[in-house]
C-alpha cells in the first residue's frame, strides 16, 4: 500500500523554503582508501577493482548448479574420534552398558542444563566412565514442515562440549537402538584427576 502525498499547506510551504534556502552542500573532499593511510604529501594510488572474468566463474546456460553438501537436521555429534577405537565400536554397538543415566525428558532448556552439569559432573567424580543421556528426539514440526523439533536433542551436544563440562568428556555419540537410538546420547567421560 503506497502513501500519497499531501501537498503542504501554504504556511508549511512558505516555512520548508526558508529554510532550503539557507542549506548549503558539504564541500566534496578526496577521499583515501581505507585500507591505505596517505601521509600529507602523497597522492592515494588509483584504486582498480579485478577485471570481471576473474571474480565471476564461467556459466553455461546447459550447467546445473553445483550440488550442496546433504545436512541432516540432527548435527553429527562427535566427529572426532578420541577414544579407544575398539572400545568405540563395542559402545556404539551397545555392548557396553552405561554406569549412569539422566532422563532430561519433560525439562526446560533452563533446568535441563544445570540438571545435566551436575549429573556429569557427579559422574566424574565418582569415576563413571559411559553414561546415558536421554533427550528424546522431540516433536516433528505440524504437517512433517521443516521446523527442527527437539531442542534439547540439539543443544545437550553442544553443551558437552563447552566448560565446565567439555574437559571431562572425552566422547559424545548417538546411542544403540537399545538404549535409546537417536533420543539418547552416550556420554564417554575422561579418567577422574
Amino acid at each position: 500500500m503506497r502513501r500519497s502525498r499531501r501537498p503542504l499547506a501554504p504556511d508549511d510551504a512558505a516555512l520548508w523554503s526558508e529554510v532550503a534556502s539557507t542549506v548549503r552542500p558539504m564541500p566534496r573532499k578526496p577521499r583515501a582508501p581505507l585500507d591505505m593511510p596517505v601521509s600529507a604529501g602523497q597522492k592515494p594510488a588509483p584504486v582498480t577493482a579485478p577485471p570481471v572474468q576473474d571474480r565471476l566463474a564461467p556459466f553455461e546456460i546447459s550447467a546445473r548448479a553445483p550440488k550442496e553438501p546433504r545436512v541432516t537436521i540432527a548435527a553429527q555429534k562427535d566427529p572426532v574420534l578420541r577414544m579407544d577405537a575398539r572400545v568405540y565400536v563395542r559402545m556404539r554397538r551397545g555392548r557396553l552398558s552405561p554406569e549412569a543415566r539422566i532422563d532430561l525428558h519433560g525439562m526446560t532448556v533452563a533446568e535441563a542444563h544445570s540438571a545435566l552439569t551436575g549429573f556429569v559432573l557427579h559422574a566424574h567424580g565418582a569415576g563413571l566412565r559411559l553414561v546415558l543421556v536421554i533427550t528424546g528426539k522431540g516433536k516433528s514440526g505440524a504437517g512433517g514442515g521443516l521446523s527442527r523439533g527437539g531442542v534439547l536433542r540439539h543443544q545437550v551436544p553442544h553443551w558437552l562440549h563447552l566448560p565446565p563440562l567439555g574437559p571431562r568428556v572425552l566422547q559424545v555419540a548417538e546411542a544403540h537402538l537399545s538404549h535409546g537410538g537417536a533420543g539418547a546420547l552416550y556420554v564417554y567421560l575422561r579418567r577422574g584427576g
